[in-house]
């Protein structure tokens, strides 16, 4: 563990980007000054982690990968797993997170990550009747405000709950009359957030996570009832 933290404060203190290679072996026994044994552990957990790639063959080695939250999300989900945790309890965490992410973003948000979000509701509202598309859409939606709030934890969390909850994994399905409803839902909150009103934004994503509720409470509770599995 030692000898991974020393390698990602390398990583970091090189500015080392996606992509870029590390040392080769040789040069990393000698730097870290440890068995070959012990380094290539370490660099198998930072592999774990997702934050390098082990390329084998001549001209192989470790190299940088870009981070997400599929780490986070698995290890949620097997902590959640082993609680026997309900997927109710995502659905309140996202309740109670959501809404604070939303104010922030209405303060925050870039012009840019505005413009964004107006471009998912236009291709939201053009592919109403594709549930596959939707609902890739409906993630991306989300997924923009978090990065907007400006708060790198929110954000990561969001987009781990959102995966852990995504309705089409777990047997919620969507109507086009429900996916209707959800684009409503989401036009009220760009409409919030075009305007930077905090307060605003909050209350229509508070009003659309409760509507996610509610909907889901009434035609799945067998499905929010389940005890959370890493599928």
């Amino acid at each position: 563990m030692l000898v991974a933290q020393r390698i990602v404060a390398d990583i970091l203190s090189n500015g080392s980007k996606a992509g870029d290679r590390l040392p080769p072996e040789k040069i990393m026994l000698e730097e870290y000054k440890v068995g070959r044994g012990t380094l290539r552990e370490s660099l198998r957990f930072l592999e774990l982690q997702g934050l390098i790639s082990l390329k084998p063959g001549p001209g192989g080695g470790p190299v940088v990968e870009e981070l997400d939250g599929s780490g986070l999300a698995t290890s949620l989900t097997l902590l959640l797993q082993f609680e026997r945790a309900p997927f109710r309890t995502i659905g309140e965490a996202r309740a109670g997170l959501e809404p604070m992410t939303a104010r922030l973003a209405a303060e925050r948000l870039t012009d840019e990550q505005l413009a964004s979000l107006k471009s998912n509701l236009d291709r939201m509202k053009e592919k109403i009747s594709d549930e596959d598309t939707f609902l890739e859409l409906n993630g991306e939606f989300h997924d923009v405000i978090a990065h907007g709030s400006g708060n790198l934890l929110f954000a990561h969390l969001i987009d781990a709950l959102t995966g852990m909850l995504d309705g089409s994994a777990i047997g919620i399905t969507y109507s086009e009359r429900r996916r209707v409803a959800v684009h409503a839902a989401h036009a009220r909150i760009y409409e919030a957030m075009a305007a930077r009103d905090p307060e605003a934004a909050a209350a229509a994503m508070r009003e659309h996570i409760d509507e996610y509720t509610r909907y889901a409470e009434a035609k799945f509770p067998e499905v929010l009832a389940a005890p959370i599995s890493w599928d």
